[in-house]
């Protein structure tokens, strides 16, 4: 059974006690990313995410790995554009000291500027790896483009030179600042007393205080704008991504998004993949993917191609997109795709790590957890007629935005795509 409580300083706990399995998943999760950091402040965030691992006052960054190594224990963290979440799995006799590990992290962490000089100098390094990978870049360019002049248009990194003046005061101010008990929420799922963890949490981070929510930060709110982007690379292939505006987080219709996207491209048997690699074998890699941001959404197309074959990959994704209206996809396919949906929930929840997951994110991003069988639910409630109502609503062709990344010379993208609109959409 899921339980939740809120501790007097405003933290949110949501913790569910699994008894029949031997770990614990445990994770401190911040509604803070790079979405809410200004230009001078991006890649803060990640920075100071980085900057958690590297000791404290009572342990070295080697003592913190070592200790976690000597009970067998996972410890990570990631940040994103809306939230960052740091997270531990051990087995059930460790979940104490890995608690008190994180939690060490999270209030006693150093951020000397001899570390920090270090750590900039490998966020550096993670900066150009990013950069390196094609189909990083080309989405990292597209939001820039799409959402222009906001909060969301910048890298979670950060670039080299937006991270080069951050030192011990700036980064221990900008937490200070983000890191709140109001915008935390602490998850645990496993093998423990409900009771016991409770008062476990409550005695690590009942003593937490923060200052009171900033009147702004730096998130300033995205605004669709439709583009065309390339850039060159020294690189074989063509990375090519195709983009429309779609639902904010939390949407009533995310359900038919879901079954649509995995129906169209989101999995082995979908559209794109069988039509275009499978059939046509123009790529090696080709999906469709849904990003859903607090003020926000994406609908995206990726593929990888050579560059003599960008025109027919291209005008075959988009054949495909009138496809869905002029051949469509049967009842069969639908519930075809709502079974290997549901399966993916049911059997990804099996997971305690998985499970902590979903619980932190949903309670942190919407306030509330529901379960699975919300989604079990939302999901079995899909039709055809409301996939079609989603296809509808998303294939504007007057809003599509793309961002070739690679060997890009002599090839003119918009014009063919221009040309494959006027082909397949034309009135």
């Amino acid at each position: 059974m899921v339980l939740e409580k809120q501790l007097e300083n405003g933290l949110n706990i949501i913790i569910e006690e699994i008894p029949y399995v031997r770990s614990v998943s445990f994770g401190i999760w911040v509604k803070n990313g790079s979405a809410n950091e200004t230009p001078a402040e991006n890649g803060a965030s990640h920075f100071i995410e980085h900057m958690l691992f590297k000791g404290t006052t009572d342990r070295t960054a080697k003592d913190i790995a070592e200790e976690m190594d000597s009970i067998g224990g996972q410890i990570n963290a990631y940040t994103t554009r809306e939230y960052t979440c740091f997270y531990t799995r051990v087995l059930d006799k460790h979940a104490k000291s890995a608690m008190t590990v994180l939690s060490d992290m999270f209030f006693n962490s150093l951020f000397d500027n001899d570390g920090i000089n270090r750590e900039r100098s490998v966020i550096g390094e993670e900066i150009d790896m990013y950069d390196d990978a094609p189909d990083e870049a080309c989405y990292d360019i597209l939001y820039d483009g799409i959402w222009k002049g906001s909060s969301m248009s910048m890298p979670i990194l950060g670039t080299r030179k937006t991270i080069a003046p951050f030192d011990s005061e700036f980064l221990k101010e900008y937490m200070k600042k983000q890191y709140r008990c109001d915008n935390t929420v602490i998850a645990a799922t496993g093998n423990f007393k409900a009771d016991e963890m409770l008062e476990e949490i409550g005695k690590m981070f009942g003593g937490w205080t923060s200052g009171p929510k900033p009147d702004k930060d730096g998130k300033t709110l995205p605004e669709y704008k439709s583009c065309a982007l390339s850039k060159k690379k020294d690189i074989e292939q063509v990375h090519f991504v195709m983009a429309f505006p779609a639902l904010k987080r939390g949407s009533a219709e995310k359900y038919d998004l879901a079954v649509l996207n995995m129906a169209f491209g989101g999995s082995m048997s979908s559209r794109l993949f069988q039509r275009i690699r499978e059939d046509k074998g123009l790529t090696y890699s080709i999906y469709s993917s849904v990003s859903a941001y607090e003020d926000c959404g994406l609908f995206s197309i990726y593929a990888a191609m050579n560059t003599n074959q960008c025109e027919e990959v291209i005008t075959s994704i988009l054949r495909e997109i009138k496809g869905l209206f002029t051949d469509k996809l049967d009842e069969k396919t639908i519930n075809n795709t709502k079974e290997q949906f549901i399966s993916n929930i049911i059997m990804g929840n099996e997971n305690t790590q998985n499970r902590m997951m979903g619980m932190g994110a949903s309670k942190l991003l919407l306030g509330e957890y529901k379960g699975i069988e919300e989604d079990i639910k939302g999901i079995e409630a899909v039709t055809c007629e409301s996939v079609y109502r989603m296809a509808e609503k998303l294939f504007d062709m007057d809003r599509l935005s793309f961002c070739a990344v690679g060997n890009v010379e002599g090839a003119d993208f918009e014009s063919i795509v221009k040309k494959g609109k006027e082909t397949y959409f034309a009135d």
